[in-house]
């Protein structure tokens, strides 16, 4: 597997080494100790979700706040994605920053966010199914979120406005100059 850094410290790209022939293909999705060498993170990860959507879905920027705040990894398993991660850790050299890239299940990329990352995806394909592993569980009396089109994060969704479709909770939510980010940047583990 291949770790391409980002601009967000611990935001992380990963490249998994694919296998293909006439048949098809094969690769290791996940493999902790491959991912602890590699990254320097330890991670356990404790669930695993799996999500339908149709083309001009957007989900995000959502996050859980401590005690239950989550790292994920997230990737496509059937069309693509433009997956985003916000850097909402006060203190954080790139707070309010975030990076983009597009996972498909054709570049088999997959995207790592460490706790205190606000994280979203628009659907840019006819449907896609979207899986992502969790650190911790989901908690609903923890949920966090920042609106998509937060004018101060500038977040180019690479969707026509008119074609975006929006759960209603993901039409309420604020911007984040308006949150008190209940996460701080200690070092580069990005502990909470």
């Amino acid at each position: 597997m291949e770790v391409i850094k980002t601009a967000i410290e611990d935001v992380l790209i990963i490249e998994p080494r694919v296998f293909g022939d006439a048949r098809g293909y094969f690769f290791e999705s996940f493999n902790a100790k491959e991912f602890a060498e590699k990254t320097g993170i330890q991670v356990v990860f404790v669930q695993d979700n799996e999500s339908l959507s149709h083309y001009g879905v957007l989900r995000g920027l959502h996050y859980q706040q401590p005690p239950f705040a989550q790292s994920k990894l997230v990737r496509v398993v059937k069309g693509s994605v433009l997956d985003v991660a916000v850097d909402i850790r006060k203190g954080s050299p790139t707070y309010g920053q975030h990076v983009a890239v597009e996972l498909s299940a054709e570049n088999h990329r997959q995207f790592y966010m460490p706790k205190g990352i606000a994280h979203g995806f628009s659907v840019l394909s006819d449907k896609v199914i979207f899986q992502y592993k969790c650190d911790d569980f989901y908690a609903p009396q923890s949920e966090g979120a920042i609106a998509w089109d937060d004018p101060d994060l500038a977040i180019d969704w690479q969707l026509p406005v008119d074609k975006i479709i929006l759960s209603e909770k993901d039409r309420h939510h604020p911007y984040l100059r308006d949150i008190v980010s209940p996460f701080n940047y200690i070092n580069s583990n990005c502990k909470v």
